[in-house]
């Protein structure tokens, strides 16, 4: 509104009793023209804002019309309300004048009791347009929290082996709302990928936006199960294909339960936190690239240990940026408070924006992840199994294998037909690894409370497909098998060469 009145010729206009509301300066030098001249100005002043309003909005929709987000559950509403202040004319009823009455006005005329009215009147309306930008900032705020939330994960993916918990809060203005977000993407085999990013450059609907495509960005490449620094490079392509204004920071970490770390790649983003066992924090420094949307850069992967009676904190700068502090020592003060944070992930999540101060009108949105790998003792830890063979000897490795895997399976306590179901995935897989595989082979069992997981690991990165075998055909068929058995299956390059291919059963299903 201020750069409308500066646009169009206001200015300030002091006097003895005080700095009087702006007023047109033509109104001033216009004699006998004050109050057309004004009431022309105001209209004009409306129609603009409202005209900028009304793209606004047609924008707002538009991004959530492309988001699939509704405003509110029916078709006919737009995601913000419309037509918020007087079209231009609506004052028209008010024959009273907004020409300025002090004694550095000569040109002025009329009784005192008309002057001091339009100086009221023109107070009123000045305070009228202030009331209702403060109605359309407060709209537009409610909107991009609306849709920034429908965005977030709305429940968050629970992997068998650890305990997660996620907090998104929105800064106290339009200005700090917008384009922070998580996600847990479980990728099957027991790993699970885990996602904390911030929209930089914009804020409001407009980032929320962006940080919507940017998320559905990620999850599309998860599914292809590459390296942390891989996925990185797509998105940053996406990210200046979606907005090239606008850049983005980004971590994206891995947890695979047989390695027992977290493998991640970094754009631009504050680093992950871990604190062991014996209550030592980590930060998981390097590799960090630039954020994403810059392009052409390559990123790197890095790994940091996530065993159990750990606990890993992602979150974005809204957590530990505070006015007159340096992000350095926010991220000190988080490792301190994460040093002592005990309990559930959900109690840690909470006391950790407690200890750094986050409050409902912080100047930025904040978003916070925390991960818990708990140590399990007596009966529960009889549920999470580990066993591995690796092949050796050729072509008697299969008889080794199957022989392995019964007595795994059976020494787990599982059912019977969950016993055969693995023996026979086993079976398939570790013929297949002999046959267009190469060294070195590895034969992996898992169990948690939730399923069984076979995968079979070898040094050839051919990635196996499943393919229709005609009826001559004698091979060909491994794949189709383990697909008809298996509750989900898939495989993935493996880092320096190489690739796993699993499949796993649900318990019950």
């Amino acid at each position: 509104m201020e750069a409308y009145l500066l646009e169009i010729g206001q200015r300030p206009y002091s006097s003895e009793a005080g700095e009087l509301p702006a007023v047109p300066s033509g109104a001033l030098d216009q004699r006998g023209l004050g109050e057309e001249s004004a009431l022309d100005q105001i209209d004009e002043i409306l129609a603009r804002t409202g005209d900028a309003l009304d793209r606004e909005e047609e924008a707002v929709q538009d991004a959530a019309d492309e988001l699939g987000v509704a405003s509110d559950g029916t078709g006919d509403e737009r995601v913000i309300p419309g037509e918020v202040l007087p079209k231009p004319g609506t004052l028209e009823a008010h024959p009273s004048g907004l020409s300025r009455t002090t004694p550095h006005n000569p040109d002025e005329q009329g009784e005192p009791t008309e002057l001091g009215e339009r100086v009221t009147r023109s107070e009123e309306i000045v305070a009228e347009l202030q009331e209702r930008l403060a109605s359309v900032e407060n709209d537009r705020r409610a909107t991009a929290v609306n849709l920034q939330r429908s965005l977030l994960p709305q429940e968050l993916e629970q992997p068998d082996d650890l305990r997660i918990a996620a907090a998104y809060r929105p800064g106290s203005t339009e200005v700090a709302t917008g384009g922070d977000w998580y996600d847990v993407i479980t990728l099957g085999a027991g790993r699970t990928v885990f996602v904390v990013g911030d929209v930089l450059g914009g804020y409001g609907v407009r980032a929320a936006a962006v940080m919507g495509q940017l998320r559905a960005g990620v999850r599309a490449y998860a599914r292809l199960d590459l390296p942390p620094h891989e996925v990185l490079q797509l998105l940053d392509g996406l990210a200046v294909e979606i907005a090239a204004s606008q850049i983005a920071t980004c971590v994206y970490a891995v947890y695979d339960p047989n390695e027992g770390q977290l493998v991640y790649a970094s754009a631009g983003h504050l680093p992950i936190l871990v604190r062991d066992e014996a209550g030592i924090v980590h930060r998981a420094f390097e590799p960090t690239g630039p954020p994403l949307g810059t392009g052409d850069w390559l990123h790197a992967s890095g790994a940091i240990p996530l065993s159990p009676g750990s606990t890993a904190v992602l979150y974005t700068d809204g957590l530990v940026k505070r006015r007159h502090v340096d992000i350095d020592e926010g991220v000190a003060t988080l490792q301190t408070a994460l040093s002592s944070a005990q309990g559930t992930s959900t109690a840690i999540c909470d006391r950790l924006m407690g200890a750094l101060g986050v409050e409902p009108d912080d100047d930025d949105d904040t978003a916070v992840m925390v991960l818990q790998n708990p140590v399990r003792t007596g009966a529960e830890a009889d549920l999470f199994r580990n066993a591995a063979l690796e092949l050796l000897g050729g072509t008697e490795a299969a008889p080794r294998a199957r022989a392995f895997a019964r007595g795994v399976l059976a020494s787990w306590d599982l059912p019977a037909d969950m016993c055969d179901l693995g023996v026979l995935a086993a079976s398939e897989l570790v013929a297949n690894a002999l046959q267009h595989g190469s060294p070195p082979m590895w034969l992996r069992l898992r169990r948690t409370d939730r399923r069984l997981v076979v995968e079979v690991t070898d040094g050839d990165d051919h990635l196996p497909r499943r393919r229709q075998s005609g009826p001559a055909d004698e091979t060909g068929r491994g794949i189709s098998v383990i697909a008809a058995v298996a509750s989900a299956w898939g495989s993935r390059r493996t880092p320096g060469g190489g690739k796993a291919v699993w499949c796993e059963f649900l318990f019950g299903a």
